[in-house]
């Protein structure tokens, strides 16, 4: 287990935000009536001081589109950045492939891509320099690898992460099983020991008490590198997290003041032992990720109260 702070040591900064700033429902419920896609993030960042990138799951990006955010943030703003979807074993099409690397895809009879080393090298070298601005301007948290359910222990093995590993040595990487097994019985301790080996954070969640194997425990506190706990928040719904047909239904729960207050202890639990505390909701339909995260501000005494629901542009 992680040695404990020293009781003179202080507690770790807890950050929380929400996983992404554009969706749908942030867009028709939380932003100010009329505002412009453009001037989103510079709204959010009033209110949160990080977020977790969604849409580099789907494309690396243009390296002009992170300019923007730079500049749309404040100095101190940070960026957690999912990787793409094809590194962290989701089935890929080569479409999603950034246009260079398509040559180098081996496709499968289903159409899908093969993850080849050196297929993952190029593509991981080819998002480190789309990224590198985050990382210039100090705005880099960390990079975040939700791996598929697919990727059971039953049919892989931790090792197969070792050149992501390697290749992103020198930033923050998180990962986040999908696989229930990884985090159970013995092989749980196994995977604790691999990643703090590697010095690379498990991704804690707060999930449905299901067991399901595409459900992760919700009790897990594990601190596999001191720089950096990771809390994601997918809501408490193990319906709709089991059968919803879009993200945004799967992930469709709006926690109580109660439940906010839980999380509030947890992500100090957390900061006893990290130097930093990530908490992402990602209960991302219509706008409870965001007002969730405003109200757990409250209750951690960062802000004396939540902004209203629907703000007007006056």
């Amino acid at each position: 287990m992680p040695q404990k702070r020293s009781a003179n040591k202080p507690a770790g900064k807890i950050i929380v935000g929400t996983a992404s700033w554009s969706d749908p429902g942030f867009v028709e419920r939380w932003y100010p009536k009329g505002m412009g896609a453009g001037e989103r993030l510079a709204w959010y960042a009033q209110h949160f001081e990080m977020v977790e990138v969604n849409s580099t799951f789907y494309s690396v990006p243009d390296l002009r589109m992170v300019e923007r955010w730079c500049r749309s943030t404040p100095k101190d703003f940070i960026f957690n950045v999912k990787l793409p979807q094809l590194l962290s074993h989701h089935s890929t099409s080569a479409k999603f492939l950034p246009p260079a690397l398509r040559r180098l895809a081996e496709i499968d009879g289903k159409g899908r891509v093969r993850l080849t080393p050196i297929l993952e090298k190029a593509l991981i070298e080819t998002f480190l320099r789309s990224i590198s601005i985050l990382r210039n301007e100090r705005k880099l948290g960390a990079f975040l690898l939700q791996l598929s359910p697919a990727f059971s222990p039953r049919k892989h093995e931790l090792t197969e992460l070792d050149q992501l590993i390697e290749l992103l040595r020198d930033d923050l990487l998180a990962i986040e099983f999908r696989n229930r097994n990884w985090a159970v019985g013995e092989q749980l301790g196994l995977t604790i020991a691999f990643l703090r080996k590697h010095q690379v954070a498990f991704v804690n969640v707060d999930a449905p008490a299901a067991d399901h194997f595409m459900i992760m425990p919700p009790e897990l506190n594990e601190i596999t590198n001191r720089q950096i706990a990771y809390l994601r928040l997918h809501g408490r719904d193990a319906k709709a997290y089991l059968t919803g047909k879009t993200v945004a239904a799967r992930f469709n729960y709006d926690y109580s003041d109660a439940e906010i207050g839980e999380v509030a202890q947890r992500a100090g639990k957390l900061g006893e032992e990290a130097d930093e505390v990530h908490v992402v909701f990602n209960n991302n339909a219509l706008d409870y990720a965001p007002r969730a995260a405003s109200r757990l501000r409250v209750a951690l005494d960062q802000v004396f109260r939540a902004p209203p629901q629907t703000p007007a542009l006056f």
